[in-house]
């Protein structure tokens, strides 16, 4: 292989893979009323975005693995419950347990996302070259079946993501993770990615080369 080629590429998932369709308020909002719940749907989407700002980092130090999927339920459940009480709706679900449920599960479905148009054939690409390709990323155990269902999992030797290794980007230890999976120096790695300070500057942080694409 080319010096000049990376040995692995590593890439972010939500919002350098795939994105939502349409917005997170818009899919909310369809998803509530189907609950007799009507909600405005820019609303529910500044509601989400200021509750996800207001959480702690997806990621959790110290668990017992088996525990992670129930932790994961659970950190999002607050998210959810607190978009909706910031619009007022919350109080309006006859049962909010089943409803988030419901939700949940619809987001590790591919009715949900939309794979960018340039994805599929950069990754064919890179894999034409010999190089090896890995995700990064802040997202939870769903991403596997996300990957599959959306047709991108064979593309990838390694997924490694915060809530299983217990530090989310742009922490230097989520990347140093996935670099071991690959047995490589952070200087023969690159990593593509769309948040300036999660993707770019973690990357930047260990030594790896860190490309910042805009969405």
């Amino acid at each position: 292989m080319s010096p000049s080629l990376p040995k692995v590429i590593f890439i972010d998932a939500f919002g350098t893979l795939f994105g939502v369709k349409g917005s997170v308020g818009e899919i909310y909002s369809g998803l509530a009323r189907t609950a007799q719940v009507n909600t405005d749907p820019q609303a529910v989407n500044r509601a989400f975005f200021q509750s996800f700002a207001a959480s702690e980092r997806l990621a959790f130090p110290d668990a017992d693995p088996a525990a992670i999927p129930e932790l994961e339920y659970r950190w999002w459940k607050v998210i959810v419950a607190d978009t909706f009480e910031r619009v007022g709706a919350l109080s309006k679900f006859e049962d909010f347990d089943e409803f988030y449920a419901g939700l949940y599960g619809y987001f590790e479905t591919s009715a949900p996302w939309q794979v960018y148009s340039d994805t599929l054939s950069s990754l064919a690409r890179w894999q034409s070259m010999g190089i090896a390709l890995g995700v990064i990323s802040n997202f939870d155990s769903r991403l596997y079946r996300v990957l599959t269902v959306l047709g991108l999992a064979d593309y990838f030797q390694s997924v490694t993501i915060s809530t299983e290794v217990g530090a989310a980007k742009p922490s230097p230890a989520i990347f140093k993770a996935a670099l071991a999976k690959h047995q490589c120096t952070p200087q023969e790695a690159w990593h593509v990615g769309d948040s300036e300070a999660e993707d770019y500057a973690g990357a930047e942080s260990v030594g790896m080369r860190a490309i910042l694409i805009a969405r």
